[in-house]
């Protein structure tokens, strides 16, 4: 069983390798602007998995996949010649699902932007239901007035029964 470092060194040698080989050696027209996003290599060193991202719609996307699909035997090969390890690991194009979901997050967050922006424009002139300030100050001689003294307060002589 190997370690985890050593699987992580070997995703980043690959990761490297197979950019530079797309960019130099592979001549597919049916690849597209391709971009090696991450590699991950299984812990005993068998199998590896590429993310890739491709700009463009999804016919170039589907184009791109078809290309990588068909220059796999050259990418391992160079993988393996590369990388000097005893076994080569097998490679699988999986194309990243990342700019997707940055996609997606960009667009929820343009719709809270907007909210935001409908709730101050709303909220610009408004004034409050009742007072500015609700709360009652000890210092007004009103409430003072209006407050039960102790003198009218019943005393607990006068109520309830006599304990004898």
């Amino acid at each position: 069983m190997t370690d985890n470092a050593r699987a992580r060194k070997l995703a980043d040698r690959i990761q490297v390798v197979v950019a530079e080989t797309l960019d130099r050696r592979i001549k597919d027209p049916r690849l597209g602007f391709v971009t090696i996003t991450d590699a991950r290599v299984t812990g005993d060193l068998r199998e590896a998995t590429v993310f890739y991202t491709v700009y463009g719609d999804d016919e170039e996307r589907a184009a791109s996949a078809a290309a990588l699909e068909s220059a796999k035997g050259v990418l391992r090969s160079e993988v393996g010649r590369q990388t000097g390890v005893r076994f080569t690991p097998s490679l699988a194009f999986v194309p990243d699902a990342l700019p997707d979901n940055a996609r997606t997050i960009e667009d929820l967050l343009d719709k809270a932007r907007a909210k935001d922006a409908e709730v101050r424009e709303v909220s610009t002139g408004a004034k409050y239901a009742g007072d500015a300030d609700p709360y009652r100050k000890p210092e007004d001689e009103d409430d003072e007035a209006d407050a039960p003294s102790e003198k009218d307060a019943p005393s607990e002589k006068n109520e309830g029964p006599a304990s004898a």
